[in-house]
């Protein structure tokens, strides 16, 4: 299927809107004295609006993490980045501002809001950053922690074993002077004579006679038996506390306290190399990661912190400031903005006409005079007079002259003495 050819006119008459908006467009940059690149501010714009996105949503997990659930306090930690957000998206105007602005009072001001600014920029994504190598510090922290308590009870570990050791003993020998004690009652209870029983004959109030059996037991025998009585009760309680003193003894093992801190120091070592800050500070002290110090981490958390912050606080001004072309010079005639009155066409017609007989006047020969060639030396005694130069024309009132004769300045005193 043949394809049905362009309409010549419609062309042309597209290429006409183009050329008269681009001549436009030109003339009004001409007329403001500087041109925006508005493709550049708007890659300015997509990267402030992606700070602030990444600023509020940030601020919005920060909230949800630290409120502890209570709705209020939840919206409370929401306000502040919500007028940091609205500072932020003042750096990309002002940056144009600064360029744009004659005026140097408004340039300084406009430059001091960019500061302010950038500055709300650094806090909100130095915040980012932080919340963002939190989790892995929090991490090798707990981890580092778990390893001092491991090494701590190796440290005190023999001391435990001692103090154990003496509770065992202790109890074993309460135990054993339980034991004797009762078996010192148990022989002297033995050794009583036994209970005398005899029969008893009387008359009562009644006068009526009575029969009855009496016994009589030795004295000691009651106190023997409440002896015998306590060293059971007190043996119960002794064993339990050895039976429980034997086994805190046998949970302190020197091979178990070693095997939990070797087993720590690797769960410290898996957390710190998860964690691109320690690799870092590491690397840059020329240390084991597992040797850092927490000093030294924060030290190196300010750098990885706050430089990315301030880079990104300021990348899109400066991209705004760059978006900006102020025309200071021009290199068009048409651009110095100068116009021809009608009342100064006189007096560029006689500098065309000037200009036209002295290139006349180099190019073709002079003759030479008959009076010069009778009488050479009185030629060459008078002194030769230049003709005048024929005035300057005065300037238009109501605009600028364009000068017509741009030949260089020697060029033009060499055109000057051949006339």
């Amino acid at each position: 299927m043949r394809k049905t050819p362009p309409n010549r006119d419609v062309q042309r008459e597209a290429r006409e809107w183009r050329r008269e908006s681009e001549r436009w467009t030109h003339e009004r940059h001409i007329e403001k004295g500087y041109r925006i690149k508005w493709g550049y501010v708007s890659i300015a714009y997509l990267v402030e609006f992606m700070v602030i996105g990444a600023s509020l949503w940030g601020a919005w997990l920060f909230a949800g993490v630290y409120s502890d659930g209570d709705s209020k306090a939840f919206y409370f930690m929401l306000l502040a980045p919500l007028v940091y957000a609205a500072v932020e998206l003042c750096r990309v105007p002002l940056g144009i501002l600064a360029r744009t602005q004659r005026s140097y009072v408004i340039r300084m001001l406009a430059i001091v809001g960019i500061i302010f600014a950038a500055g709300v920029t650094t806090k909100s994504v130095s915040q980012l950053g932080e919340m963002m190598f939190h989790p892995r510090l929090m991490d090798a922290a707990k981890a580092k922690t778990a390893l001092k308590d491991a090494q701590a009870d190796r440290g005190t570990i023999d001391n435990r074993i001692a103090a154990a050791d003496a509770r065992v003993a202790q109890y074993t020998t309460e135990l054993d002077q339980i034991e004797k004690r009762s078996a010192e009652n148990a022989s002297q209870l033995a050794g009583l004579p036994p209970q005398r029983c005899e029969r008893v004959y009387g008359t009562n109030s009644r006068g009526q006679r009575y029969s009855n059996m009496k016994c009589v037991t030795d004295p000691r025998t009651a106190t023997l038996n409440a002896s015998v009585a306590k060293a059971g009760t007190d043996r119960g309680a002794v064993m339990k506390l050895l039976e429980d003193a034997r086994k805190a003894r046998g949970e302190l093992d020197r091979g178990a306290a070693e095997r939990k801190v070797a087993d720590a120091e690797q769960a410290y070592r898996n957390s710190v190399n998860r964690s691109q800050l320690h690799s870092f500070t590491a690397m840059v002290y020329g240390v084991d990661p597992i040797d850092v110090s927490e000093a030294q981490v924060h030290a190196f958390l300010r750098i990885f912190v706050f430089v990315p912050a301030l880079c990104a606080a300021f990348a899109s001004t400066i991209l705004a400031l760059c978006a900006v072309s102020v025309r200071k010079t021009f290199m068009d005639e048409d651009d110095l903005g100068a116009t021809v009155d009608p009342a100064a066409t006189p007096y560029m017609l006689d500098s065309i006409t000037d200009a036209l007989r002295q290139e006349m006047a180099l190019t073709q020969p002079r003759p030479v005079p008959e009076e010069a060639a009778v009488q050479p030396a009185a030629a060459s005694v008078a002194p030769v007079v230049a003709p005048a130069p024929a005035p300057a024309p005065a300037a238009a009132p109501g605009g600028a002259v364009i000068p017509m004769d741009r030949r260089p300045p020697a060029q033009a005193v060499s055109a000057g003495a051949g006339a």
